[in-house]
């Protein structure tokens, strides 16, 4: 196997590993009350200020849902969204040369998860360390992403050196 050959493949293990987890992000937007209580009913090693945190937010979303649960339809959508996402890294898969602007959208919107989260966190009366872990999505997923994006500039040089290889063939 050549070296654009494992590269490619690589390429193609980080655009799994960045779909899957995209996609279950996704989905646990669905099922926000359920997975609420789930944590608060299983989870007990959080210190005292998460837990409280999170028995609020249940009970907010527990609330909302039952006196307006078309509100729960903005997370459908959110969830809806990352599905969204997800597909337009078919792109990359199949060529990630030619789609290699797929990675720096991609890392343009993880980017834009921290000014967002900074914004409208406080605005919604978001704890900064709450604020802090949405952040997080936003880094750690642009990490799979920026290791395509680099992966890519190597098989563009690649590609680059062995046209002037077959230019050079040809003078002669």
């Amino acid at each position: 196997m050549n070296q654009e050959s494992k590269l490619r493949k690589s390429i193609r293990r980080w655009i799994v590993i960045f779909v899957v987890l995209l996609i279950l992000s996704g989905l646990t937007a669905f099922p926000v009350e359920t997975e609420l209580r789930w944590l608060l009913d299983h989870v007990t090693f959080l210190p005292d200020f998460m837990n409280d945190w999170l028995v609020h937010i249940y009970e907010a979303v527990s609330e909302t849902n039952e006196k307006y649960p078309q509100l729960a339809y903005g997370t459908d959508w959110l969830a809806f969204s990352h599905l969204v996402i997800a597909v337009a890294f078919i792109g990359p898969w199949i060529d990630p040369v030619k789609n290699v602007w797929i990675f720096v959208f991609g890392m343009i919107a993880c980017a834009m998860v921290i000014p967002l989260a900074f914004i409208c966190g406080p605005i919604r009366e978001i704890p900064l360390y709450w604020t802090l872990i949405d952040c997080s999505f936003g880094v750690f997923g642009s990490v799979p992403l920026w290791i395509c994006f680099q992966k890519v500039k190597k098989i563009e040089s690649l590609s680059n050196i062995n046209e002037m290889k077959n230019r050079m063939k040809i003078i002669r």
